[in-house]
């Protein structure tokens, strides 16, 4: 792998969209270097990736790093993602969401893409929150907590991105911290190689508004938050639900094999072409 500085000036458009709309000591920017870094290991050229956000914050990444990309609409990151793949299967597309971006108003588009088994590595930036527009409450914001839209406390509960992707039928799911680097560059690895619909949790703090709802008053705090109470998969199978409420299990919970999408589709479209 080249160095750092080799690796900004090849896939980031440092010229022309810097300085970064980011706060200070958000977990985007971390999980964009890793992408970036497993990418370049990885060999894969810059023209045959399309990567693919939505709106909120993680949908800023397409604006800075030098691919194909696409900045597209509100929770619809998997239905352009979708077209593009079935288009050009040859590409490899990406999409970075947001937890309000992927399983709100994009909840019946992520749970289709994943039953189809799209072959889409799909990265969902979990803060907990509605950052961009002011902290509002996200499916996955905690029960009780207090935010923009619940000032009173939040009384939705959350729920697990991560087996609902399963239920749906995706073939890889995982989940790491913006923290565990390296585990997140091995899991960001293993969703690119998927023949099928991969899904990456990662959780990732949004120091702005999220941090009240722990307590937590710094970034530093809440890196260190998400290295106390990381658990990995293997232990936690250990460990009783009760023993596992409010921790994060971090690391490969489903890999598996399924016919995907496009290769069924081509195959259809191949034999009635023939008729």
């Amino acid at each position: 792998m080249r160095e750092t500085g080799h690796l900004v000036h090849e896939y980031l458009r440092s010229s022309k969209r810097f300085p970064h709309i980011w706060c200070a000591g958000c977990g985007i920017g971390i999980f964009m270097q890793a992408l970036i870094r497993v990418i370049d290991q990885k060999g894969y050229r810059k023209d045959d990736i399309v990567l693919i956000s939505g709106i909120g914050c993680s949908g800023r990444l397409p604006v800075y790093v030098d691919f194909n990309t696409l900045h597209t609409t509100h929770g619809r990151a998997l239905t352009f993602a979708t077209g593009i793949k079935l288009v050009n299967p040859r590409l490899k597309v990406i999409t970075v969401m947001g937890d309000g971006d992927a399983v709100a108003i994009g909840g019946n588009h992520f749970i289709h893409a994943a039953r189809r088994n799209i072959e889409i590595a799909s990265f969902i930036l979990n803060n907990n929150v509605y950052g961009m527009t002011g902290g509002q409450s996200s499916p996955t914001t905690p029960y009780g907590a207090t935010t923009a839209s619940a000032p009173y406390g939040n009384l939705e509960p959350g729920f697990d991105i991560c087996r609902l992707a399963e239920a749906s039928g995706a073939t890889f799911v995982a989940r790491a911290t913006v923290y565990h680097t390296r585990l997140l560059e091995q899991l960001i690895g293993r969703a690119l190689e998927k023949k099928g619909f991969a899904m990456l949790e990662v959780i990732s703090q949004c120091t702005t508004h999220a941090g009240h709802f722990l307590n937590l008053k710094s970034p530093v705090e809440m890196m260190k938050w998400q290295k106390d109470n990381a658990i990995p998969v293997e232990k936690a199978k250990e460990k009783s639900d009760a023993e596992l409420e409010g921790k994060i299990v971090t690391g490969v919970l489903v890999d598996r094999e399924r016919p995907n999408y496009h290769e069924q589709y081509y195959r259809l479209v191949s034999e009635k072409a023939k008729v």
